[in-house]
């Protein structure tokens, strides 16, 4: 089991289209992923899963990934979240 704390940087956080690309990047790796904000915990390939949690800009989130390339998984989803989702 690989895990990371990551702030989300764009403004408006995990709303829709940045949790979409978050959700597609999940889905690149073989490894069980989740996101956790707060004690709440969700698959990080569900949709509706990464939405209800409610996460805006300046949130500390947490990656969990467990399998063959969990540490890629972990490292690629941090990448993609400090990046802002280019928005």
């Amino acid at each position: 089991m690989f895990v990371k704390d990551v702030q989300v940087q764009n403004q408006v956080g995990l709303h829709a289209r940045p949790a979409t690309f978050f959700i597609q990047k999940a889905n690149e790796y073989k490894s069980s992923i989740w996101v956790e904000k707060d004690e709440r915990r969700v698959n990080a390939k569900s949709l509706l899963g990464v939405l209800s949690l409610g996460i805006v800009g300046g949130t500390t989130i947490r990656i969990i990934a467990d399998g063959a390339d969990e540490e890629q998984a972990v490292s690629g989803l941090v990448k993609l979240v400090e990046s802002g989702f280019a928005e």
